[in-house]
């Protein structure tokens, strides 16, 4: 087990070139079951959460080879439809295989997925739709059986624009016979560019990135090669660290319009953002005005940014309030940030915020991704030391993210636990 220590008070400058999206390669892993012949991709970052992927596909009988940020996935002969719960509680897009298993072998038995506990996230939509796509699904002593003979087209309306369901049932849609329309799709860059991916294996998809997908079903699949996008939510850390820390920071080889949600707010709140072709700055010569921000599904704001801002705007000038409009138990770093000194209370799904003019170094634990990303960008800004705890958290969806910040001017060191724990027992040791 690891700590990350920060030492707070510089402010962060330069240049960062983001990894490839998280999100999108999982979805992508799912994917890939569906194709026959190999599979290459390019930009993939090497996070946890992509390890864990692998594992699980090792274990069905896909073959994998990975170099540097290069993948080769072929599962051209899957000989397993039964995943063990070791491997599917880890992430939650474990769960996305099940269409995909159904579609090219017909059968699939998952233990119910995983991920961090950030909120209530039903499966629904994906059974639904699956079920009117002709899959029989049981949910049997925690582990969800499925049989389909044969999937077929079907028109599937989703009550809310689900990221995961719209990509799931998209990917399994690209074999079944006939035409699948997904009505009230979701439009997150991530859906678009599983689309793209699926149209370069053969697929037929048209739609993606509008409400409404059509997908016309193929015989099969093949190989192609693909690069992941850039991650669009470690595009957002960054920036939000420069506002954090009263810096300048310019995140290049992005898409400037998956970060016009964040980057208007950061203007309301007193930042100031410039864009280019591939490129995003944001500058924050002093300290920022307390602003309202309300997660939506995109092209609102992120909720996998709601946390970062909270901790940015708690040293903020004023009051602010975040509305979680989508995960309701995302407030885990609430009282981890409160135990650094900020001024932040719960009422029902929103976090009213107090601006102090100062957060105070203290040992916290993250008990979500984000909200480690979060603390850790509290401790830039904080006086003193600040220990994040729960690493692994972070780990699930940022590669090396203490040498990138270390490389724009931060003091963040990785230390193993028990090495931290040491110091504190020194003679000489200095307490938090």
């Amino acid at each position: 087990m690891h700590v990350l220590k920060v030492t707070g008070g510089s402010r962060l400058r330069g240049e960062v070139e983001v990894p490839g999206s998280k999100n999108a390669a999982l979805a992508i892993l799912s994917a890939v079951l569906l194709a026959e012949g190999p599979v290459v991709l390019h930009n993939v970052p090497d996070v946890s959460d992509i390890r864990d992927k692998l594992n699980l596909l090792q274990k069905l009988g896909a073959k994998v080879e990975r170099s540097e940020d290069t993948l080769v996935v072929d599962c051209t002969e899957i000989v397993y439809h039964e995943a063990d719960e070791e491997s599917v509680r880890p992430i939650r897009t474990s769960f996305y295989i099940l269409g995909p298993l159904l579609a090219r072998v017909g059968k699939a038995k998952l233990p119910a997925p995983g991920g961090c506990k950030i909120g209530a996230r039903p499966v629904d939509y994906h059974l639904k739709g699956l079920a009117l796509m002709g899959a029989q699904i049981d949910l049997v002593r925690g582990c969800y059986e499925g049989r389909a003979t044969e999937l077929h087209g079907a028109e599937i309306y989703f009550d809310f624009p689900s990221a995961g369901a719209t990509q799931h049932i998209m990917a399994t849609a690209t074999l079944a016979r006939g035409v699948t329309v997904i009505q009230n799709a979701a439009i997150e860059p991530e859906v678009t560019t599983l689309a793209e991916f699926l149209n370069r294996m053969g697929a037929r998809i048209e739609g993606a990135g509008t409400s409404v997908i059509t997908i016309i079903g193929v015989e099969k699949l093949h190989g192609c090669e693909f690069r992941v996008p850039e991650d669009r939510l470690q595009a957002g850390t960054f920036l939000l660290a420069a506002a954090m820390t009263k810096g300048d920071i310019t995140v290049t080889g992005v898409m400037p319009e998956h970060q016009t949600a964040l980057v208007n707010k950061l203007r309301e709140a007193g930042a100031e953002a410039f864009e280019g072709p591939d490129w995003v700055r944001v500058h924050s010569p002093g300290r920022l005005k307390g602003i309202r921000v309300k997660t939506m599904p995109y092209p609102g704001f992120p909720t996998d940014l709601q946390q970062l801002m909270a901790a940015v705007l708690g040293t903020a000038d004023g009051s602010s309030v975040v509305e979680e409009t989508i995960y309701e138990s995302r407030i885990g770093h609430v009282p981890e940030l409160n135990r650094m000194g900020a001024k932040m209370r719960l009422e029902g799904r929103s976090t009213v915020i107090d601006g102090v003019a100062r957060l105070k170094g203290a040992v916290v634990e993250a008990s979500d991704l984000r909200a480690g990303a979060a603390l850790v960008l509290a401790g830039l800004a904080a006086e003193g030391e600040t220990v994040v705890r729960n690493v692994h958290f972070i780990d699930r969806g940022y590669e090396d993210l203490e040498g990138c910040l270390s490389r724009l001017g931060a003091d963040v060191v990785r230390m193993e636990a028990t090495e931290w724990e040491r110091t504190l027992t020194a003679p000489d040791a200095n307490p938090i």
